[in-house]
């Protein structure tokens, strides 16, 4: 690594090209390629790794939004009449895009977010995973042929393009929330307006005009994938639009629930992936060197800034000091440092003050009566955003273990009796996204995955809570959201269903028999 007097640190075998283009002032709302005027004051991206300033973004107003928004909407009326398939090939060839430029976007995500460069270049991983994937649906997006009771009818129902969409996206995964839902919304042949989180707009910036220079190449209208990088004034214009017809969000509960009610009141359709309070069962049939290195990995790994990171092991209470002490060991084992460093396991935290609230979260866990096994402790030496993963053995009764924290803290909590009684603790909280449970029994794996078992919309087995596939439905039950990104059917989310009778007989027949003669 090298660097200059009052210039950051560069790390040898990373692409700094996106980086260095983003550095100056960018505009923060784009139609396409185009920027448009903004002037409502200056966002500073500041990276959590270094302390140092990435760039600046122009923060777009309430015409800039209203800009986007038409420009989504007016492309619409061209894009859904595209052919499926040729939509399919613009979203291929965003994937082989993403593709040429993943190191350089990988730094970009890692030295804005905070996360370790092998997980920003697996971001952009699963980004161009998303694109293979919807490009290979574009040819089935198909409805069925039902028998009509009536002669001489046929019935079927058939799927449409829903409208432009807007999508609401978190700082954890800065540029693949986007993709999962704007590759399948493009196949669909809706629209897309984006916008991102307050911490990461220069990695949408970034993303932003390559998906614009492929609608270019295409000659395909430029209101395909519009982007406003402001802040919640720019969200709220998304929200309440009435030419947005579905809106995906992905955040805090709290404010989804603001989302949600604002978008009920003019029936817009939405997808809320909220909070998550993940819990692992491990009981004794457990395989230890299966287990451990997934709870970890669940806990730690980006920072414990996943909504699937794992927040609680429930321990049957024979086995209970023997996953403490491996977990103990194997957190002693965890190095923290620059994302770019080699062999580094977890990057900082987002912001400086999420650090003051993991540590207050950890002192409420002592305070409630939890035992601090390891960590807790702030990383000075590193930078003002790094701490030191926390392990808190704690009890299923403490009011901190109902309450999700983003950040590496992780409550051991153990049970009596069997698979039931853990299941029980685990499905014993609001939230409802991703579970996980650690046996080798059969029976106690049949029995987590049964209609008695895990409440959530996630049930792994055998391994963590985080790390989902683009292949499958990604969603949660109860304050963890309602609807699902991804997966076979996922398609069917940005469309309108459709149902088409058709009457070739020549005659007028009535449903049920019904008799209606003039």
């Amino acid at each position: 690594m090298s660097n200059q007097p009052n210039e950051r640190v560069r790390y040898q075998g990373v692409d700094y090209s996106l980086i260095d283009s983003v550095s100056g002032l960018n505009p923060g709302a784009w139609v396409g390629v185009r920027p448009l005027a903004c002037g409502e004051g200056e966002l500073v991206s500041t990276s959590p790794a270094d302390g140092l300033s990435l760039g600046r973004v122009d923060r777009p107003g309430e015409a800039a939004c209203e800009e986007a928004i038409q420009a989504a909407a007016n492309a619409f009326a061209i894009w859904r009449t595209v052919p499926a398939p040729v939509r399919g090939r613009v979203v291929r060839r965003i994937g082989e895009r993403l593709r040429e430029e993943q190191d350089a976007l990988g730094a970009l995500i890692s030295l804005e977010m905070g996360k370790i460069y092998s997980e920003g270049k697996g971001e952009v991983q699963s980004m161009i995973d998303t694109c293979d994937y919807a490009a290979g649906f574009s040819r089935d997006l198909f409805g069925l042929t039902m028998a009509s009771e009536r002669p001489g009818h046929r019935m079927m129902e058939q799927y449409q393009p829903l409208g432009p969409i807007g999508v609401i996206s978190s700082f954890n995964f800065p540029a693949a929330v986007w993709a999962w839902n704007a590759m399948f919304a493009a196949v669909c042949g809706d629209t897309v307006v984006w916008k991102p989180a307050s911490a990461v707009p220069l990695t949408a910036i970034a993303v932003q005009r390559i998906a614009g220079e492929v609608l270019q190449e295409f000659d395909m209208p430029e209101g395909v994938f519009t982007l406003v990088a402001g802040g919640p004034a720019a969200g709220d214009a998304i929200v309440e639009d009435p030419r947005i017809r579905l809106i995906s969000f992905t955040g805090s509960t709290n404010v989804g629930h603001g989302v949600a009610k604002k978008a009920s009141g003019r029936f817009c359709r939405t997808v809320l992936e909220l909070g998550g309070n993940n819990a692992a069962i491990v009981t004794p049939a457990m395989d230890p060197a299966v287990a451990i290195p997934a709870l970890v990995f669940g806990a730690v790994g980006t920072t414990g800034q996943r909504c699937t990171s794992t927040r609680r092991v429930i321990v049957h209470e024979s086995i209970f000091e023997r996953v403490a002490d491996a977990m103990v060991d194997a957190y002693g084992k965890l190095r923290a440092g620059h994302p770019f460093e080699q062999g580094v396991h977890y990057g900082p935290l987002v912001y400086e003050s999420v650090c003051d609230d993991y540590q207050a979260a950890v002192q409420r866990a002592v305070g409630e009566g939890g035992k601090l096994l390891c960590g807790g402790d702030r990383l000075p030496e590193l930078g003002p955003c790094y701490v030191a993963p926390a392990i808190v053995a704690a009890t299923a009764d403490m009011p901190c273990t109902q309450e999700e924290l983003f950040g590496p803290l992780v409550y051991l909590i153990p049970y009596k009796g069997n698979v039931e009684d853990a299941i029980a603790l685990q499905n014993g909280v609001r939230q409802g996204l991703a579970s996980a449970i650690f046996t080798e029994d059969l029976r106690e794996v049949e029995t987590f995955v049964s209609a008695v078992g895990s409440d959530c919309g996630i049930a792994n087995v055998n391994l963590g809570t985080a790390g989902a596939e683009i292949g499958a439905a990604f969603g949660g039950e109860k304050e963890s959201g309602f609807g699902r990104e991804l997966g076979p059917e996922g398609w069917k989310t940005y469309m309108r269903r459709q149902t088409v009778t058709v009457n070739y007989s020549g005659k007028v027949a009535m449903p049920q028999g019904v008799q209606f003669k003039l």
